[in-house]
C-alpha cells in the first residue's frame, strides 16, 4: 500500500505539511507521495493570471497515481478534494479516498460552489496579479492553533500564492462516486467550520470526527496514521 497526499490551497512543499504523519506511516512500511501542484507555483511557473490552473493540478496528481499499480489511498486535504475528484477517477489502483476538511464536488462544480461568494477573511486576493494566499499574520490563529511551537514557527515558510482561477474552474469527474471514501471532520477547524464539514461529509461513505484544527496530520499525526491503517 502507498499513500498519495494532495495538499490544500495556498501552500507549497506538501512533504513538509505531511512529514509527521508520513514518518509514522514509514515506520509501518507505508510510503507517502506528495505531488507538486502547478497552480501553487511548485513546478517552476509562478501562479497567477495565465498561469497553471486546476487542469494542470489534476494532470500532475493523475501522473503520480498512474505511475504505480500499488494499491493506493489518496488523502485529499481542503482544496485537494477538488483536484482529487477528477484526478483519481477511473484509476484502478486507487482503493480509498480520505478527505480531510475537504470537498466532494459533483461534475460541473468548483471550489467556489462550497462558499458563500465572498473571500474568507484570512485570505488575501490580488485580482490584478490573479493570485490569492493566506494572510501570514492569520495563519497560526486560523490554521495552526492546535499545533506545537515548531510547526507554528515554520508554517509561514511553506505558504504560496496560488492562481485564483482554481476557485472557479469546475471538475469534470467525481471519483468519490466509485471509490470508497471516508471524511475526516476536524471539529476545531477555524478555517472550514465543522458545521460545514459535516454538511460536505454527507456525500462520503463514512465519516470520522477528530478534535483537531485544519491540519490534524501535523497536530495529531498518530491519530491520522492509525485511521489510514484501518482503511
Amino acid at each position: 500500500m502507498r499513500v498519495v497526499v494532495v495538499h490544500g490551497a495556498c501552500v507549497k512543499d506538501g512533504s513538509w505539511w505531511w512529514h509527521r504523519t508520513g514518518a509514522l506511516l514509514a515506520e509501518k512500511g507505508v510510503p507517502s507521495v506528495t505531488p507538486a501542484l502547478p497552480s501553487c507555483g511548485e513546478t517552476g511557473v509562478p501562479g497567477g493570471a495565465g498561469g497553471p490552473g486546476l487542469a494542470e493540478d489534476v494532470s500532475a496528481v493523475r501522473r503520480v497515481l498512474l505511475d504505480s499499480a500499488e494499491p493506493t489511498i489518496v488523502v485529499a486535504h481542503s482544496y485537494g478534494g477538488i483536484v482529487t475528484a477528477e484526478a483519481a477517477a477511473d484509476i484502478a489502483s486507487v482503493r480509498h479516498l480520505l478527505l480531510i476538511s475537504s470537498y466532494l464536488p459533483e461534475p460541473g462544480q468548483s471550489l467556489s460552489d462550497f462558499g458563500d461568494g465572498a473571500p474568507a477573511p484570512f485570505l488575501d486576493v490580488d485580482p490584478e496579479a490573479g493570485t490569492f494566499g493566506v494572510r501570514p499574520e492569520l495563519l497560526v490563529d486560523t490554521f495552526l492553533h492546535d499545533c506545537d511551537a515548531e510547526v507554528r514557527a515554520a508554517g509561514a515558510d511553506h505558504l504560496a500564492r496560488q492562481s485564483v482561477q482554481v476557485t472557479a474552474q469546475p471538475v469534470s469527474a467525481a471519483a468519490w462516486h466509485d471509490i470508497p471514501s471516508t471524511y475526516l471532520v476536524c471539529a476545531q477547524d477555524r478555517g472550514t467550520p465543522a458545521r460545514l464539514q459535516r454538511e460536505f461529509a454527507q456525500r462520503a461513505a463514512h465519516t470520522v470526527e477528530i478534535d483537531a484544527g485544519h491540519h490534524p496530520f501535523l497536530s495529531q499525526p498518530t491519530a491520522v496514521r492509525d485511521l489510514l491503517l484501518t482503511l
